[in-house]
């Protein structure tokens, strides 16, 4: 009776546990985030938190949007923070179209090339440094943030930065992966020139996880762009205080680099893939590497190949290699000379460099002909009552950035010009007040014309693998949207950088990392078709989207499983 009793009681466990994820995905994490009226998606759950505020207190998507990026600039000076630059995808209601903004900033316009040459020789490099005053531009986002609000804002930026303002005075503790983070780039930054050890340490060492932090310099830099706009930063006291730090500390960006920085307002570029259209931006950002790889990926059934199949990883490594090294040599700054970015994102040309995938991993790939076919970082999301919906992506790049704080700004200015070349022929190369090849973008999804899906994968240049991904399980394998990002994710490694020479190409085929939801069988296949496989524990990405269903007129959520953040609506 006893054993009777306990086999009973077994079958029940196994049942329960059996239909603990209804769809039997063991991987899922768990299930999706749905409201009738708003949603956010954020790295951070306090931003999260604002992020619905600011929407319940009458602000929309794009207010809302602001105020979360505004947030994660203080509790999440790891990935972002206003000394970086900004890109977003906004869907809006009112004229039912996708509007698309590269809010990056410029070299200093009075370092030369000739003289940044001198600079590395000092420093015996080829490149520019990850660190110090070299690779600083002009950061982006604060006039990111006032295009966006101008153009699609309702409440006022005061109201839109207090919460951020009161955190940043009063504490907030500190989320268990940014504490990790944090305390990895402390003893890299420490050295750097400003008050980067006053303002992001706490005696000298970084907060730990549910320590609470404060930014009391932050908040007063916020006050100021709140109370007097952009100018304040990009012609006020903070420039002021820039210029003059800059100058004393060797530094090249000057007032008038400020002063003179604008947004671009961009047409979104998109890409059909079985009924769903992807949007990424035009260059400097590398998104449109996503859409290359889609239309190399149209001209094979993933679906019947089966998700973590031999077949369908070996496809998708392969697309990958063969759009990123386009990537390397034709993403630039478009205002320094015009690249064949229709040409790239062709259906014909996607199934021409679809026919150089074969049985075996390619070791040698060299960038295609597009002209023939002419005609780090944080992520978030938002979506209002109104059908708004917000694609932002943020960053410093490399984590925290530099390193160089100005004295009672708060911030740390971004290090995105090391991503220039130094090759003269390569069109990604050095100049004054050029823009450098970015990693952060933004994406978007329409079905049948209608917003569909607003989503990101932060992190370096796993974003447009990463990006693909996630449409493939949704569109191809049937995952749903937590789902979707859960699922083992890959990244390939060694493709040619932007940032190396104009004749440079892959030749030894690269690495493949993958997570362990990737069975060990799958990987011995794939070894025998050449490819160099290994498993790897993170640099994965952060994933965040929000997705529409126009016909019960709700949001679902999803926010990345990786990460500190949550998906929550009303």
């Amino acid at each position: 009776m006893k054993i009777t009793s306990f086999l009973l009681a077994l079958s029940l466990c196994q049942f329960v546990h059996a239909v603990d994820r209804v769809t039997g995905r063991v991987d899922a994490t768990r299930s999706e985030t749905i409201a009738p009226n708003a949603m956010a998606a954020t790295s951070q759950p306090l931003a999260t938190q604002i992020a619905l505020d600011i929407m319940k207190s009458g602000g929309n998507a794009i207010d809302a949007a602001i105020a979360a990026n505004a947030a994660l600039g203080l509790m999440e000076p790891t990935g972002s923070g206003i000394g970086g630059d900004l890109f977003a995808i906004v869907w809006d209601a009112k004229s039912k179209k996708l509007y698309g903004l590269n809010a990056s900033g410029r070299s200093p316009k009075g370092l030369s090339y000739n003289k940044l040459k001198k600079e590395l020789k000092q420093l015996d490099r080829e490149f520019l440094p990850p660190y110090g005053m070299l690779p600083i531009n002009v950061p982006g986002a604060v006039d990111g943030w006032f295009e966006l609000h101008k153009r699609f804002g309702k409440l006022d930026m005061q109201k839109i930065l207090s919460p951020t303002i009161k955190y940043a005075e009063d504490g907030f503790p500190v989320s268990e992966l940014i504490a990790h983070y944090w305390n990895l780039s402390v003893p890299r930054l420490s050295p750097q020139p400003g008050a980067f050890v006053e303002h992001f340490t706490i005696n000298g060492k970084a907060p730990k996880k549910g320590e609470m932090f404060r930014n009391p310099a932050l908040a007063d830099t916020y006050k100021l762009i709140a109370q007097n706009g952009r100018d304040a930063f990009y012609k006020g006291k903070i420039a002021r205080a820039i210029d003059l730090f800059m100058k004393k500390n060797g530094g090249y960006l000057r007032y008038e680099d400020l002063a003179e920085h604008t947004s671009e307002w961009v047409e979104p570029l998109g890409v059909e893939y079985k009924g769903h259209t992807l949007w990424e931006l035009p260059p400097n950002g590398q998104g449109i590497a996503a859409l290359q790889m889609l239309q190399i990926l149209k001209n094979f059934d993933l679906d019947a190949m089966g998700f973590n199949s031999v077949e369908a990883l070996h496809t998708l490594f392969e697309a990958k290699k063969l759009a990123f090294e386009d990537r390397a040599h034709f993403y630039a700054d478009l205002a320094f000379g015009k690249q064949p970015i229709q040409g790239l994102i062709s259906q014909n040309y996607g199934k021409e460099r679809a026919k150089l995938i074969g049985e075996r991993a390619a070791k040698r790939v060299d960038a295609g002909n597009p002209a023939l076919y002419e005609g780090d970082t944080i992520y978030l999301t938002t979506a209002d009552e109104e059908g708004n919906m917000v694609s932002l992506i943020q960053s410093n790049y490399r984590g925290m950035g530099s390193g160089v704080v100005v004295p009672g700004l708060g911030f740390v200015f971004q290090d995105r010009g090391q991503l220039f070349s130094m090759d003269r022929k390569h069109a990604n190369v050095y100049a004054p007040g050029k823009r450098p090849f970015h990693t952060i973008i933004p994406a978007f999804v329409t079905k049948n014309g209608e917003p569909y899906i607003s989503f990101g994968l932060m992190g370096g240049a796993m974003q447009p693998q990463g990006h693909v991904q996630i449409l493939v399980n949704i569109v191809d394998f049937g995952m749903n949207l937590q789902e979707a990002g859960d699922a083992p994710r890959w990244q390939h490694f060694g493709s040619t950088e932007p940032t190396e020479s104009s004749t440079s190409f892959l030749e030894d085929g690269g690495y493949v990392e993958v997570e362990d939801g990737v069975p060990y069988q799958t990987i011995r296949d794939l070894m025998q078709m050449g490819h160099k496989v290994r498993y790897g524990l993170g640099g994965y990405g952060g994933y965040q989207a929000i997705m529409r269903d126009s016909e019960q007129g709700v949001y679902y959520g999803a926010s990345e499983s990786r990460k500190d953040g949550m998906a929550a609506g009303y």
